[in-house]
């Protein structure tokens, strides 16, 4: 009798659940394999809302945990924080003996998981290579392509650019993002007091409001001060209602948490509202409903397009980014930020857009994970 495939599905943080727990249902539900699910880095952090507990209510048992984050928001605890994920990844992976393991995205939290699998021969399926943005995580993104056996890009653009990475084109596969499977069905909020019992402060989520995330960018991560200080002006002059999800983990984030803190403390900042965390689901139909959203995370450039939502991108943290109409730039300057603001309320709703998926692309991706097996050996393709 054959034996089921083993795929360990690694989880780091809220955005990573997001994108992955459509293909995690569909792994779930196959018969033909075991799904594994190892969490990591914010997600069991109380500062990040506990994001795991969300995977256990949606029905998921996590078979593994790897605690790897070394406190101090330093490009010098990122860096131990990689070592210590290699070595705890290399245990569970020990212990769960995974036949597959999938990683999706950018975060120096995946690379530890992807090289622990390399160097103990686990096959390894990536999706969302290929995608150029701003920062750190560029380079990171690229790295795991070359470790990893399997490509899931979300763009013809970013499949073209894995090709050119020396991989073979029989193991690229442009689907889409997995979260194309429910964005495009999502509806808008209908509970006003959402964020109200998430975070700190009131926000009728019924009524007009901003959606705004800043994270720091890791490689100048000494201007983060000064950047926040220029949108948080710029918001204090609008004085709209604005719900303000709580930055990542990366070098910088403390500053902008502390500055974010600050704020609140010293000024009448009954328009804003923060939180912590959100079910994917929550967080998905308030950015389908905000007026606009603002910030730098790449939720607003990819899953935006899906609803035609109002952006505007702040900064260099994901200025390459492969941008639907919705999406304007601006500087991180408290003029700038206003003007844009102003621009985007000023138009009409934006059309939907499918640059970066349809749907269906989960079902796709686990019949890809299940038919397919590659060599361990990787080599460069010369065509």
């Amino acid at each position: 009798m054959k034996s089921k495939l083993k795929i360990c599905v690694v989880l780091v943080d809220r955005a990573n659940y997001g994108r992955l727990f459509p293909v995690m249902h569909e792994l779930k539900n196959n018969q033909e394999c075991i799904l594994q699910t190892i969490c990591s880095g914010t997600m069991m952090l109380e500062k990040f809302g506990y994001a795991e507990k969300i995977v256990q209510q949606d029905g998921f048992k996590i078979d593994g945990r790897v605690h790897m984050e070394i406190s101090g928001s330093i490009p010098e605890t990122m860096s131990k924080s990689i070592g210590l994920g290699v070595i705890g990844f290399t245990q569970e992976y020990q212990r769960l003996d995974p036949d597959l393991v999938l990683i999706i995205g950018d975060r120096y939290e995946a690379l530890s998981a992807t090289i622990a699998a390399a160097y103990m021969n686990i096959r390894i399926a990536h999706i969302q290579g290929g995608e150029i943005s701003g920062s750190i995580d560029e380079s990171t993104r690229h790295l795991i392509t070359k470790l990893a056996h399997l490509h899931f890009p979300s763009t013809s653009r970013s499949k073209k650019i894995i090709e050119r990475m020396g991989e073979n084109p029989k193991h690229v596969f442009n689907y889409g993002c997995p979260s194309s499977d429910y964005l495009l069905q999502i509806k808008s909020i209908s509970n006003a007091n959402i964020f109200s019992k998430m975070g700190v402060g009131q926000v009728d989520a019924l009524q007009p409001f901003f959606l705004v995330i800043f994270h720091p960018v890791t490689t100048s991560f000494s201007d983060t001060q000064d950047e926040i200080n220029e949108l948080l002006e710029a918001l204090n002059e609008l004085k709209r209602p604005t719900v303000w999800l709580w930055p990542n983990i990366d070098a910088g984030s403390d500053k902008i948490a502390k500055k974010m803190r600050v704020f609140r403390e010293h000024n009448n900042s009954d328009w804003l509202c923060f939180v912590k965390n959100l079910h994917p689901k929550e967080f998905q139909s308030a950015l389908k409903s905000t007026a606009c959203a603002i910030g730098n995370s790449s939720s607003f450039v990819r899953d935006s397009s899906f609803y035609g939502t109002p952006v505007v991108l702040l900064g260099d943290r994901q200025n390459q980014r492969e941008c639907a109409d919705n999406v304007i730039h601006s500087k991180l300057k408290k003029r700038n930020i206003i003007n844009s603001i102003s621009t985007q309320l000023s138009l009409e709703r934006y059309k939907v857009s499918k640059l970066y998926g349809s749907g269906n692309t989960s079902k796709r991706i686990v019949k890809k994970l299940l038919t397919l097996k590659p060599k361990i050996q990787k080599t460069f393709y010369l065509g």
